[in-house]
């Protein structure tokens, strides 16, 4: 799939960040999709933007913020159904690179900084869980 510009404008807007201001997760207005992409992923701080222009279904061709869990699996934050649940996702992780909490990588890796991991940490994930259950793991 090409989400050449997509990922382009993720990874500047990463870049716009380096370096800014590490604020505590109180001073950080996430929404909850944010908030439940740093949770799944302060483990081991790895996230990836996936697309396929394979699929059938529409929502199923949408860019998706992947999450690596463990060596082998990974949780999907998309919506086979509902498209508006892959794009918040998606605007999720666009307010993750805001703040400063996620750097890119390579290609359509990307990996969360030290203020990533520390933010993830500090964030009670009972208040998100909801959202938390969006999750796929994959």
């Amino acid at each position: 799939m090409n989400a050449v510009p997509t990922i382009s404008a993720l990874a500047r807007l990463c870049g716009q960040q380096l370096g800014a201001a590490d604020r505590s997760a109180q001073e950080l207005e996430l929404s909850a999709e944010a908030q439940a992409i740093l949770v799944t992923a302060c483990k081991r701080g790895l996230l990836e933007i996936k697309g396929t222009n394979k699929e059938f279904e529409s929502p199923q061709r949408l860019l998706a913020v992947y999450v690596e869990k463990d060596n082998d699996s990974h949780v999907m934050f998309r919506s086979r159904s509902e498209p508006e649940i892959t794009i918040r996702f998606l605007d999720g992780f666009c307010e993750l690179c805001r703040a400063g909490l996620v750097i890119h990588q390579c290609a359509a890796e990307f990996s969360l900084t030290r203020h990533g991991f520390q933010v993830g940490r500090e964030l009670d994930e009972a208040a998100i869980a909801e959202t938390l259950e969006l999750g796929i793991p994959v």
